[in-house]
């Protein structure tokens, strides 16, 4: 069997996110915000973010938020193709590339896709380590001038794969909990040594809301302005944003030029 094969991808897509619908439509969904407006369903979400998770918790933003203009970024290799499919059936846009392979083409398209979607990153994909931020998601946001939305999340008592993420798939019928930060607007023109102070603080905060969720999905106890979360569509007026505000800057143009000038 040729696990390539484009119409086995899209059928096994197909396949997948039926079996994806139908797993977590069985949760229970609650989540906090510290700004309910940030969530792309809220009538004041409507501009661009971008969005970042870690990579184990990947199958709640799939099945919560689709059609929500967001765009996924995911990696080159073979092994995503199907992912890609899975999001796809879900209404994500997809944008592939990592920074191993395919990034100035990822972000050249990322870059475009800020005019009109939002971006969602799993920031420590598709190699890990494990909750280690990339700087990707922080030179994006300061290149671009979008804010970053960070979301931690948790299942109780989740069954967990063999695999460098420990990826998480939880218990038919259990508590999924979700936790949401304010949008943060990373500085513009960051050197190197700004780049990796604010790595390093954006990754503390979403190890510490992912721990909150955990903790409270497993506790079972109620969250002062815990709401129910439904897979909703976005308000219609979903309105195409300046595309002067989504162009690479210089930073982000030369820093395009210098890697493609490298490869």
């Amino acid at each position: 069997m040729n696990l390539e094969n484009p119409q086995l991808i899209a059928a096994g897509g197909l396949l997948a996110s039926a079996g994806v619908r139908a797993w977590m439509s069985t949760l229970d969904y609650r989540i906090a915000y510290y700004d309910p407006s940030v969530d792309p369903v809220h009538r004041q979400g409507l501009s661009p973010k971008i969005f970042i998770f870690w990579h184990e918790y990947i199958l709640s933003p799939l099945y919560a938020r689709g059609h929500c203009r967001m765009a996924m970024l995911l990696s080159r290799h073979r092994d995503a193709e199907w992912l890609s499919g899975i999001a796809r059936y879900f209404g994500f846009d997809s944008v592939r590339g990592s920074t191993y392979k395919g990034g100035v083409a990822a972000l050249r398209e990322m870059a475009e896709k800020s005019k009109t979607h939002h971006l969602v990153i799993t920031p420590d994909g598709p190699r890990g380590p494990r909750r280690k931020l990339a700087q990707g998601p922080v030179f994006l946001a300061s290149s671009l001038g979008l804010p970053l939305v960070l979301i931690g999340m948790g299942y109780d008592r989740p069954w967990r794969m063999r695999t460098w993420d420990r990826f998480a798939i939880p218990r038919p019928g259990s508590r999924s909990r979700g936790v949401v930060s304010p949008a943060i607007y990373i500085p513009a023109n960051l050197d190197r040594d700004g780049l990796e102070h604010y790595r390093r603080q954006i990754e503390r905060l979403l190890n510490r809301l992912t721990l909150e969720a955990e903790a409270w999905a497993e506790s079972g106890t109620v969250k002062i302005g815990e709401v129910p979360v439904r897979r909703e569509h976005p308000d219609p007026r979903w309105r195409r944003i300046d595309a002067a505000h989504a162009l690479p800057s210089p930073r982000v143009a030369a820093a395009i030029a210098a890697s493609a000038a490298r490869s």
